[in-house]
């Protein structure tokens, strides 16, 4: 007879654990949210309590999101749901799931894209990567953050940056990090430049390959993290 163990596929219970921590996650930043949104006014403390509430929680299930991404790529390379998508709405919904920390943090969002551009992607894993990547700017600017969405050489490019005070040069020459790469010493583990990576590069047309690269400097002098996909 097979012992207890040998019938529990570790795999399987992970997956359905990630699904529901990210429910109870979602119930969570719905509360926070609706704190935020009370008709009475906040002091500056809690202010900003709420505000790092709102972001632990986003970088929590930014992460179980990754986690469970990165099993489904281990088991079954990543499968994508490729449609067609206005790119208003990922905009859209990227400054809805960031309103109230934007707010209570009082920094502005910028954004600046093409009207009425539809492109051919998975809008679930690239608003996740993009949510990220602003969750990121929002803690290390100033006050300022720039989205750009256009096209250029038959692409798809976003471009995210920020006021602070840039990427650490370790991270701008880990152009193919891998886990073998990640230092959990620094509190920069690099799993979101690989998860980004990853979901960049599982988007392909014919030849073409997405892309994930980081610069200083920009138009606002600080983080520039740009994505571009065919």
């Amino acid at each position: 007879m097979p012992k207890e163990d040998d019938l529990i596929d570790f795999s399987t219970v992970l997956s359905l654990a990630v699904h529901d921590m990210k429910n109870s996650l979602c119930l969570l930043m719905q509360s926070i949210e609706s704190l935020g949104l009370s008709p009475v006014e906040l002091d500056p403390i809690s202010r900003a309590n709420l505000a790092s509430a709102h972001y632990e929680a986003a970088r929590l299930n930014t992460g179980l999101v990754q986690l469970l991404s990165l099993y489904r790529a281990r088991s079954d390379n990543l499968p994508l749901n490729i449609d067609g998508y206005h790119i208003e709405d990922v905009i859209e919904d990227l400054q809805a799931n960031n309103k109230s920390y934007l707010n209570h943090k009082n920094m502005i969002l910028e954004v600046s894209n093409s009207v009425d551009l539809v492109w051919y992607l998975d809008a679930d894993l690239i608003t996740v990567l993009l949510n990220d990547v602003l969750i990121n700017a929002m803690r290390y600017s100033q006050k300022n953050i720039l989205l750009s969405v256009y096209t250029e050489h038959d692409q798809i490019v976003f471009k995210v940056e920020d006021d602070g005070p840039g990427y650490p040069q370790s991270m701008l020459e880990a152009h193919n990090i891998n886990m073998q790469n990640f230092d959990i010493s620094e509190g920069r583990t690099g799993l979101g430049l690989f998860f980004a990576r990853l979901i960049a590069q599982a988007h392909t047309k014919g030849e073409s390959t997405g892309n994930i690269s980081l610069e200083n400097g920009g138009s606002l002098g600080g983080s520039v993290f740009i994505l571009t996909l065919p």
